[in-house]
């Protein structure tokens, strides 16, 4: 059991868990997760942490098929900007591995953003706390185990027009 497993056991909150066998040699964990699942991308959403300028942490949760805005988790999160956390902090600050980082059960309680596409769907995928395990839950009990806030935070698709 990962932290975040048992979190959701402690709080009896409905869940599955999906394990799949993890490639070493793929760094592309969310869209690895939806194609050996056979989940659409967008219902599989990916944990990243970034630094506000103001010095805080913030996660943000958004689909493995979306790139994320910093303006608008800067925005959000009520900062000017933001930049990725690196790889020591993600870790340090939340106990998990790259490709592994839950945003359930994590050292640290930091602010969080659910991207708003999450709401549309009755349940939604995240990392169970290893690479290669997640966890199916219903969006809003995200929400409140994490004490989110919906916002858009994905950039809008070029389609070739700038």
């Amino acid at each position: 059991m990962t932290p975040a497993i048992n979190l959701l056991k402690k709080n009896n909150i409905a869940h599955q868990v999906h394990e799949y066998t993890h490639d070493v040699a793929c760094t592309s964990y969310g869209l690895e997760a939806a194609t050996k699942m056979g989940v659409a991308e967008a219902r599989v959403f990916k944990t990243l942490v970034l630094n506000l300028s103001n010095g805080d942490l913030v996660i943000g949760i958004l689909p493995v098929s979306s790139l994320l805005s910093m303006k608008l988790i800067s925005k959000a999160a009520g900062a000017k900007g933001a930049t990725m956390a690196d790889k020591n902090t993600v870790e340090r600050s939340t106990g998990y591995v790259l490709g592994g980082v839950s945003p359930l059960g994590q050292k640290k309680r930091l602010k969080t953003i659910i991207d708003q596409s999450a709401a549309a769907y009755t349940t939604i995928f995240i990392s169970a706390g290893r690479r290669g395990l997640e966890i199916e839950l219903n969006p809003e009990d995200l929400k409140q185990l994490t004490s989110a806030t919906y916002v858009n935070i994905c950039q809008k698709p070029n389609n070739g027009i700038n």
